[in-house]
């Protein structure tokens, strides 16, 4: 990688890219902009200077502004909204950011073929949004839906609350416009709901984190929007009696079910507060079948133990139950610094899994609230410390590569939906061998031969 060359001749590269920017794009290498651009949200992950900074218009310009940059060996950074958490799309010394935030157009919305075309910009709940008012849904569910970008939610193949019914993000994409690192434009997949004419390379890429090609144009699936949903709240006197009912909600095929523990229902108590004093965990869930889903639900959360099961068809009141949830990361993201760990187990490991995190807290002397995707075992324990605190900060970086391998002990994986990046590189080799990672990295090199596409993410 050419590290030296961009950096010593950071301006002939910024002028020479001008000339070849031909469709609206705007390439800009002041040093008092570059910096809020080279960082998504991870609080771990560092972030070099980067020597220019493309907001595309096309992908035409995308792909000249590639063409360039791998004739010269200069590494390139592919961002959305900046809403990643793994560091996937920080800025390494020397490279060039791509900017999708202004490919943000719906292209085209096919109501009797359930699809619709988008520009990688397009936010996901402006996309969910404008099919509504057909009587559609988007249903992928990232939290950062009001924000994230669907090309973002591709790249790192974002999971949400409904996924335990409707799956992540890859269930509902058709097909890809990519631009591959030598600049060459090609279409993967198809608007079809079956295609298995070639090699299912429309999966490689999503997940990828930007580094086989940068992700244009979306071809995503389109649902009838589903019923109004029911919600329920179960309170329980521990997290892990709450756990152990999670197998039989499952069976009901809820369209949602998160749980909470109880440091995070005081980070919340303590703020807002919503009358759930004294509770040691929460259950919710919700149906967007028939009340009586809940109704079983709530008879099902009483016989195994639980202090109190409320439901409603309404939606206000839906609003509230669902209210605790959603101030979730906020309520301890105000408590000081909050690092928000992604992890996956199977639904049996979640109680051993926050019985580990428990322990992690206690060793390294630090609040850690746990919350998350109960439905399908996806737990998101958050680390919080003092804002300025040298030494907590040291020890939370500790406890959150400890929190991962906790999880790969009880069958778990690394990341189930926020992706790898730099942060969690040397996690993925406890759980992946070494032919696998030899395999990924010959993959790589098939498509990125100079290895300027996102070079140090996702593939150790």
């Amino acid at each position: 990688m050419n590290y030296d060359y961009a950096m010593n001749n950071a301006g002939t590269i910024s002028d020479e890219l001008r000339r070849v920017l031909i469709d609206g794009s705007v390439l800009i290498d002041d040093p008092e902009i570059l910096p809020s651009y080279s960082k998504d949200q991870s609080q771990l992950a560092s972030a070099g200077s980067p020597i220019a900074l493309i907001l595309a218009k096309s992908a035409q310009d995308i792909a000249a502004t590639l063409k360039f940059a791998y004739a010269r060996q200069i590494p390139v950074v592919t961002r959305g909204a900046g809403s990643g958490l793994s560091g996937g799309a920080n800025a390494i010394e020397g490279c060039i950011i791509i900017s999708l935030e202004k490919m943000n157009q719906v292209i085209n919305i096919d109501r009797e073929n359930l699809i619709a075309r988008v520009e990688a910009g397009v936010i996901n709940k402006d996309l969910d949004d404008q099919v509504s008012a057909l009587g559609l849904a988007y249903l992928p569910d990232p939290a950062s839906r009001e924000w994230s970008t669907i090309g973002g939610n591709v790249a790192t193949n974002a999971g949400g609350m409904c996924c335990v019914k409707y799956g992540v993000t890859a269930q509902h994409v058709r097909a890809l416009q990519v631009v591959l690192a030598d600049g060459e434009i090609i279409e993967i997949g198809h608007a079809t709901k079956k295609s298995v004419t070639h090699l299912d390379l429309l999966h490689l890429i999503i997940g990828s984190e930007g580094t086989l090609g940068i992700v244009t144009e979306i071809t995503v699936a389109l649902a009838v929007r589903p019923k109004p949903a029911t919600t329920l709240i179960a309170t329980f006197k521990d997290v892990e009696s709450a756990a152990a009912v999670v197998p039989q909600l499952i069976s009901l095929n809820p369209s949602m079910l998160e749980i909470i523990d109880e440091t995070t229902i005081k980070a919340v108590e303590s703020w807002k507060p919503l009358g759930f004093e004294g509770v040691g965990a929460a259950l919710i869930m919700q149906s967007d079948e028939s009340p009586l889903i809940c109704k079983s639900a709530a008879e099902i959360a009483e016989s195994n133990g639980a202090m109190d099961a409320t439901y409603s068809d309404d939606p206000r009141d839906s609003a509230d139950l669902i209210a605790m949830r959603k101030l979730a990361y906020p309520a301890l993201e105000r408590l000081g610094v909050a690092l928000l760990d992604d992890v996956a187990v199977p639904i049996t490991m979640i109680a051993p899994l926050v019985r580990r995190v428990s322990e992690i807290a206690k060793k390294y002397q630090l609040l850690i609230g746990i919350f998350g995707h109960a439905g399908d075992g996806n737990m998101h324990p958050t680390i919080v410390y003092d804002h300025g605190d040298l030494a907590a900060a040291e020890r939370a970086k500790t406890a959150f590569l400890a929190i991962i391998e906790a999880a790969q002990e009880l069958g778990g994986t690394a990341s189930g939906e926020h992706g790898i990046g730099s942060i969690k590189i040397e996690s993925v080799r406890a759980e992946t061998s070494d032919r696998l990672i030899s395999l990924q990295r010959q993959i790589k090199s098939l498509f990125d031969p100079q290895g300027i596409l996102n070079p140090g993410k996702k593939i150790p």
